[in-house]
This record gives C-alpha cells, sequence and structure tokens, in this order.
C-alpha cells in the first residue's frame, strides 16, 4: 500500500514550468501504482467485454481524489498544477478512473459554488461525483439544464462522462440552481463509446429529488468545465508522449532492407519534429495549469490559457496518436497492439469540454482578435 501524500502548504508553493521535488514524487507514485494495477493489455481486453480492475480505492489512499480539496475537508490542498502531473500520467497510461470528473470537475464546481457538504466524502472516498452536462460540453455556453418542477428534476442529459461511476450527480438546473442528485434517485444508462476507458451514459430524471446547492449553476459549472479543459491538455499531453516514446523505441527496433527502419533520413524528420510538438504541448498545458494556480480557474488569462492549451492538445495528441499507428506499420493496424487505444482516447478527448475549433473561436474573443 502506498502512503498517501502529505498536505501541501498552499502559501509557500511557488508554481513554475518545471516539477518541484514535490510534484516529481507524485508523479512517480502514481506511475508506480498505475504500473502494478494495469497493463495496456488488460485495457484492450475491455473492448472484448473484459471487466478491467477498480483501483480508484487505492488512488483515493493516495490522496488523488481529494488533491484539490483543501486540507480542513480532508484533502490535500494541492494547486491544479500539481494536479496536472496525475492527469499527464493517466494520459500515458489512459485507464478507466473519475479522476477528471469527480476529482477535478465535480469538485471544482462544488467548491466554486461554495458548497462544502460533500467535499470531505469527495476527499476521503466515500462519495464520488459527476456534473450531469454532455462530455462536449464547453465552458463558454450556458450549460444544459435539467427541468425543475414541484416533484423535483425531469429530464434526460445525453453522454455524461463519470456517471457510471458516481453516487452523487451534479445537476445544473432549469431555474438556474445547481442541485445535487443522489445516484440512486436517477437512471444511468451506458452508451457505445468510441473510447471504452472513459465511459459515457445518459442521465434520466423522472421527479428525481435534488438538495439545492447554489443559485447560480452556470457560473459554478463553467469554472469546473474550464479547469477540467486545461487540466486535460496534460492528459492529452500524457497520451502525446506515449506515442512518441514508443513509436521511437519500436523504429530502433525493427529492420527493413537490412536498415533500422528509424535511421531513414525521412523518418527522422517526422519524428523530429513530432518530439519538438509533444514537448511544445507539454509546456503549453503545463502553463495552462500554472496560470490557473497563480490567477485562479475564473481569472481572464487562466481562461485564454486554459483555450491556447485546449486548442492546441486537442489536435496534437490526435496527430501523434495517428502517426504512432501510421509508424507502426501493419502491426499499429492490428487489435492487439494498443496504439488504438491512444488513437480512441486523444479522438474522444479532442470533443470533450469542447473542440478545438470551439476553443479557438473563444480565444479570439478573449484575446480581441476581430472575426
Amino acid at each position: 500500500m502506498t502512503d498517501p501524500i502529505d498536505p501541501i502548504d498552499r502559501t509557500d508553493y511557488v508554481p513554475t514550468l518545471l516539477l518541484d521535488e514535490v510534484e516529481e514524487d507524485l508523479r512517480a507514485a502514481v506511475r508506480d501504482l498505475l504500473s502494478r494495477r494495469v497493463g495496456v493489455d488488460q485495457l484492450i481486453a475491455a473492448y472484448d467485454g473484459v471487466k478491467l480492475p477498480d483501483f480508484w480505492s487505492e488512488m483515493t489512499g493516495l490522496g488523488l481524489a481529494g488533491l484539490l480539496i483543501g486540507e480542513e475537508f480532508g484533502g490535500a490542498g494541492a494547486t491544479p498544477a500539481v494536479a496536472s502531473v496525475v492527469l499527464e500520467e493517466l494520459g500515458a497510461l489512459p485507464v478507466r478512473t473519475p479522476m477528471l470528473t469527480s476529482a477535478v470537475v465535480a469538485t471544482t464546481v462544488l467548491q466554486e459554488s461554495g458548497d462544502t457538504v460533500l467535499l470531505p466524502g469527495l476527499a476521503d472516498g466515500s462519495v464520488v461525483a459527476a456534473l450531469a452536462v454532455p462530455l462536449s460540453a464547453d465552458p463558454y455556453s450556458t450549460v444544459p439544464a435539467v427541468e425543475v418542477g414541484e416533484g423535483g428534476l425531469t429530464g434526460t442529459v445525453r453522454s455524461v462522462a463519470g456517471a457510471e461511476a458516481a453516487t452523487v450527480l451534479i445537476v445544473p438546473g432549469s431555474d438556474g440552481a445547481l442541485y445535487a442528485v443522489d445516484r440512486t434517485d436517477a437512471v444511468v444508462a451506458s452508451v457505445v463509446s468510441l473510447d471504452m476507458t472513459r465511459p459515457v451514459s445518459d442521465v434520466t430524471f423522472d421527479a428525481a429529488p435534488g438538495r439545492r446547492i447554489t443559485d447560480d449553476a452556470d457560473s459554478a459549472a463553467r469554472a469546473g468545465l474550464r479547469l477540467g479543459a486545461a487540466l486535460l491538455a496534460s492528459e492529452q499531453a500524457g497520451v502525446a508522449r506515449w506515442c512518441v516514446t514508443e513509436t521511437v523505441g519500436y523504429l530502433q527496433q525493427r529492420r527493413q532492407f537490412g536498415r533500422v527502419v528509424g535511421g531513414f533520413q525521412a523518418i527522422k524528420h517526422r519524428l523530429a519534429d513530432l518530439y519538438a510538438d509533444t514537448e511544445q504541448a507539454s509546456a503549453i498545458a503545463r502553463a495552462a495549469a500554472v496560470t490557473a494556480t497563480d490567477l485562479g480557474v475564473d481569472h481572464e488569462e487562466a481562461a485564454l490559457m486554459s483555450a491556447v492549451a485546449a486548442a492546441y492538445n486537442g489536435d496534437h495528441a490526435v496527430r501523434a496518436a495517428e502517426e504512432a499507428v501510421q509508424l507502426h506499420g501493419g502491426i499499429g493496424m492490428t487489435w492487439e497492439h494498443p496504439a488504438h487505444l491512444y488513437l480512441k482516447r486523444a479522438k474522444a478527448d479532442q470533443i470533450a469540454f469542447g473542440t478545438p475549433g470551439r476553443h479557438r473561436a473563444a480565444l479570439a474573443d478573449l484575446a480581441d482578435v476581430p472575426a
């Protein structure tokens, strides 16, 4: 059993583009846990119906569920910059966890709303939450709402990520308020997902009772989606990193016409471009997380950096995964090789929390660039 990380003193924490000692230790701990609990063979088998191991309790034991929650509620009191380290590792091994949907998005929504009732449960892992909006919902539009009547909440929300594992659903209502609804008071139906390691579900409410959290659902939900987009960029950087590393390793071994394939100049140039763009993707993702740490997730500059990271990394992760499939040759096209896992995660991530095109349009507005 891995020891939980120590609470992080935010007053002494100075985020930079480089990882500090605490973040390096955290990255090593997460990488060690993932490597012990799940392999790419198991992820591939999930597409054949094999159940994946559930190790969220071990991640909770490490302190990851409450990473962004203050110490007074049992969390680690860490910053988005620290959380980005975890997300990048989860991109390098795209496992099924509620880290992004519960520990980042739902937790941010609750904290932005000022509600503290669920925070201790989220921190100790007894509560898993999900924001009941479509995975494609972006932080620039009014969030979809469920009809609020005298009997409770009624309606269906399509393609919600994290609902399958959630015990509590955070639901924007048609009256502008935000509600906490017990998972057992809703019908959660799994739908076919391109990326089966991040399942989505249709969630239906039929006069479901809900606890009113705040009167301003929109601003709280948008803050959660904005930080979700910023930290998703770190996951996308992790996807790209795995693709580059594995492809270079393969091309250093694979021989054709009596030569190592990676020795051909055209391949070298292709890999060099991919590597340089991946380093850039990591730096942009880190900058978005650090800016959110320094200025707060709702600050205009933090919003701008989140848009930059989401716009660039959404497309780059897909390109890196497509290059990995192509450069692995025939084996890259097979079901048994893990390249398709990363392509599916990259394609699904490309529309999560807004498409790159949506973020570019928002970026133009934020930077006051005329259309």
